[in-house]
């Protein structure tokens, strides 16, 4: 009897902290046929499943971005995932958002299917069921459901378990208020859970902010992508005079992918064109994001790159002139210093206002290796002592800095009054006087601007230079030519990372010996 009691008892306990294990015993789902089935975790599925108990094992708590293709079923995982915790949990009380209300209806009749075939050992007896709301009395939990809108989503609650679906295609005019109402209302304590899920629609927005600000690691979500070919069943017969194109054996390289794959693919894209494929299906997670322009720069370097960086050695802050370790110091170093090396820093120069662009500084080595990145919002006059510490950190680094609005009070600080020793200059000749004059920093135009990017796509390109800041390869991935051939960073994306390595990038070219001249040498710029 004993025996017999202790089984069960790990039973119920495995089914308590297994999702696993309680979704095949206990949730049912309606199948594209119609028949209702155990819910037994696909490939997707379990990519997430697999991230969400690691993330409980060790933070006790799930805070997950999920950017995705097209039903693959996370939805239905959230779900049941959100009944399993509420059905058996006293106090809890979950909320589910969607962008439109048939999706709100079709997630709820997918909540109550769980609960009415849940085995009647496992469930709760229910206080009362609504168009909106399953409420259970003993256990003192909910279940409820809102369409994403004008209302102040979640605001005087006490939620436990919030899932955001499709956040990417809420309104935007009230998507930010939403969140924030809807986030606020959870506490930040273990047994809690907030999943983020959408597929991806531009790159401006809430949901496209949360997933840059998890995979730069700033705001505690876990970023999971699923690529489309996780997905067992996206394949289609392959007719018998199939061949590969060039684009589809690199797919087949760098994936594995096999013909049926690409013949499901093929179809799409046929069906719907290339750019709406990589939002809807995208391969990598940066490529859900690139619908409009095209890239400056070959992708699948990059990608495969921001896979392989290497890892932040440290971070520091500069206090008191003199740069200390600091958790969230805007100076992220990758290679530690090394005496004697030979560096050249690219600065881009921003208004400092927050919220608005970066001020950033790039670091290459002799061997053109991304060595550090500072990145940060400081006014140009302050980063020019930024600039000077750092030069001098990187013994007497050659600098070389924007000269472009902001950026010419930063120079003039930078060269001229603090008499930096190895400042980037330039050479002008006045055609009235035929005199020579020092010009402090680069200048941008519309000449000198593709040449720096050309040169950089052309080091990337070669595998001349050594990309180990995730930040960078992401601004670069978001860069394009438009159309009207400009080259910029996608609506909503920054690009003070790429100026500023095109510009170091741009100087790495042997030794650079600085000019001796008097102060009345300079042109004179502020």
């Amino acid at each position: 009897m004993s025996q017999t009691k202790n089984k069960l008892r790990e039973v119920r306990l495995r089914l308590l902290n297994d999702f696993d294990f309680y979704s095949k015993n206990s949730l049912k789902i309606r199948t594209k046929s119609g028949d209702i089935q155990p819910l037994k975790l696909n490939s997707a599925q379990t990519i997430l499943n697999d991230a969400v108990t690691k993330q409980v094992a060790s933070e006790g708590k799930v805070r997950v971005i999920i950017l995705k293709a097209r039903q693959q079923g996370l939805s239905t995982y959230v779900g049941g995932y959100l009944y399993f915790s509420v059905s058996q949990r006293p106090a809890a009380k979950a909320m589910v958002i969607t962008h439109h209300s048939d999706s709100t209806r079709a997630l709820f009749d997918m909540t109550k299917r769980y609960h009415e075939n849940c085995p009647d050992i496992l469930k709760p007896h229910t206080k009362y069921s609504s168009r909106r709301e399953l409420s259970f009395d003993q256990l003192d939990s909910s279940f409820v459901v809102a369409t994403a809108g004008g209302e102040s989503i979640g605001r005087g609650e006490t939620l436990t378990h919030v899932h955001a679906s499709e956040i990417a295609f809420w309104n935007k005019s009230t998507a930010l208020e939403n969140w924030n109402g809807m986030t606020q209302a959870v506490p930040n304590t273990p047994g809690t859970a907030i999943f983020v899920e959408s597929t991806a629609n531009g790159v401006t927005g809430v949901f496209y902010d949360l997933w840059k600000g998890a995979c730069e690691g700033t705001n505690g979500y876990v970023p999971v992508f699923i690529p489309w070919f996780a997905d067992a069943t996206y394949r289609e017969d392959v007719p018998e005079n199939f061949e590969r194109t060039p684009d589809e054996e690199d797919l087949v390289e760098e994936y594995d992918l096999d013909d049926r794959q690409l013949m499901f693919r093929r179809r799409k894209i046929a069906q719907n064109g290339l750019d709406l494929f990589r939002q809807e299906y995208p391969s990598y997670a940066e490529e859900a994001f690139l619908t409009t322009g095209r890239p400056v720069f070959n992708q699948e370097p990059l990608q495969k790159r921001i896979d392989n960086t290497e890892d932040l050695k440290q971070r520091l802050a500069l206090e008191t002139d003199e740069w200390m370790t600091n958790p969230r110091g805007e100076l992220s170093i990758f290679i530690p210093h090394v005496e004697g090396e030979q560096y050249v820093i690219g600065a881009d120069v921003a208004m400092g206002v927050r919220g608005g662009d970066y001020s950033v500084a790039q670091v290459l080595d002799s061997k053109k290796r991304q060595v550090a990145t500072w990145r940060g919002h400081v006014h140009p006059d302050y980063y020019a002592q930024v600039l000077y510490h750092l030069g001098m950190y990187y013994n007497e680094a050659h600098i070389i800095v924007e000269n472009n609005s902001h950026g010419i009070l930063t120079c003039t600080r930078l060269g001229k009054d603090m008499s930096y020793p190895n400042f980037y200059t330039e050479v002008q000749m006045d055609k009235l006087t035929d005199r020579e004059t020092v010009k402090l920093g680069f200048t941008t135009t519309s000449k000198t601007k593709p040449l720096i990017i050309d040169e950089l796509r052309a080091a990337v390109r070669d595998n001349d230079i050594e990309l180990n800041d995730k930040v960078t390869i992401r601004e670069m991935l978001t860069y394009i030519v438009t159309e009207s051939g400009g080259m910029e960073a996608e609506g909503g994306c920054f690009d003070d990372c790429v100026m500023s390595l095109a510009l170091a990038n741009h100087v790495h070219q042997g030794i650079w010996e600085p000019i001796e001249a008097s102060d009345n040498y300079y042109i004179e710029m502020v």
